[in-house]
């Protein structure tokens, strides 16, 4: 999965390098920095930082990992938030990207990132957590890298409270602890309330036009075709990787797990009929006894086919992420 968002101590991350916040002299600090250079060997690290310099706000260098999983460290420094009026934005995005291209230098394959300047530094957390998922956005619409964002604990991880509030409301409202048969008949019926086009049982399949006898992958490749799209458009949407979209398409009995099979509706910008009918090719169907699938509809009935968007909120009420 190219973008995921984990709960861990970055310093514990055996991915090819993992992302100091930095200071400009490149210091042993608090926080994450006190952290990274106590686990990498203060001593080591210092000294390569100290061969460096200095690094400026938006930007980052990389010295080697030492003591730590990770291969190498990317000091990458923040900006320290004032008002929002001073470049803070231009600057936290930059290190991101500084960060992702350096290790797109040095042929890195993964890269594990904290969420730089949302501690001491003071930048407000749901707007960093923005900033950071639109920068590895940007970057991942153009390179192949798996990317993690790591929180130690929820309260590193800030979402709009209004709309965690109307999705905790909407799983409020459908969450039921069985399916039974009449609610399965009319799953793909929108409730009458929402301001979204409703959708019959009749029209489940005419949508999609699939055929009976396709396959997962057939099914997929095809309304690709139609669709005029690339591959790599979709399953970079779809938050997968290019290895396993090839193992897709090489497979015609390939079985998704039903995270993937969502993460190629998303990515589609299918419907609710026709997400259902393309998760009954690989034997699934959304479900209201199912947290994660009451979340994934309430952004489909939004239209918001944004599947960052539909991850960190995936993560924040503790379901797994779409994608491989």
């Amino acid at each position: 999965m190219p973008f995921q968002i984990i709960r861990n101590d970055i310093t514990r991350m055996k991915t090819a390098a993992i992302v100091n916040a930095a200071n400009e002299g490149l210091q042993a600090g608090g926080g994450v920095c006190g952290a990274i250079f106590s686990a990498a060997g203060a001593q080591d690290l210092t000294k390569a930082c100290d061969k460096i310099g200095r690094c400026p706000t938006g930007q980052a260098v990389i010295t080697p990992g030492f003591a730590l999983p990770a291969q190498y460290v990317i000091h990458a420094v923040g900006p320290i938030w004032r008002d929002g009026h001073h470049t803070e934005e231009k600057l936290l995005y930059s290190c991101y990207q500084a960060s992702l291209h350096l290790a797109l230098e040095h042929q890195l394959e993964s890269i594990a990132f904290p969420l730089i300047s949302s501690g001491i530094y003071g930048y407000p957390k749901e707007q960093a957590l923005q900033v950071a998922t639109r920068a590895i956005r940007d970057f991942l619409e153009l390179h192949e890298m798996d990317v993690y964002l790591v929180v130690f604990d929820k309260s590193a991880f800030a979402l709009s409270s209004k709309l965690v509030s109307s999705v905790q409301s909407y799983i409020d409202d459908h969450y039921t602890s069985y399916y039974n048969a009449a609610e399965r008949t009319r799953r793909v019926q929108v409730l009458q309330d929402m301001p979204c086009q409703e959708y019959s049982v009749s029209s489940y399949w005419n949508d999609l036009d699939l055929q009976l006898d396709e396959s997962f992958s057939q099914a997929l490749l095809r309304m690709i075709h139609e669709r005029g799209l690339k591959d790599s458009d979709v399953y970079k949407k779809a938050n997968v990787d290019r290895k396993h979209f090839s193992k897709i398409r090489g497979d015609i009995h390939y079985k998704p797990k039903k995270t993937t099979a969502l993460a190629f509706a998303i990515a589609l910008e299918l419907n609710l009929s026709q997400t259902n009918a393309l998760l009954e090719k690989a034997g699934f169907v959304l479900t209201h006894s199912s947290k994660l699938d009451i979340i994934v509809e309430y952004f489909i009935l939004h239209k918001n086919y944004n599947i960052m968007a539909i991850n960190e909120v995936l993560f924040a009420f503790d379901q797994s992420l779409l994608g491989v």
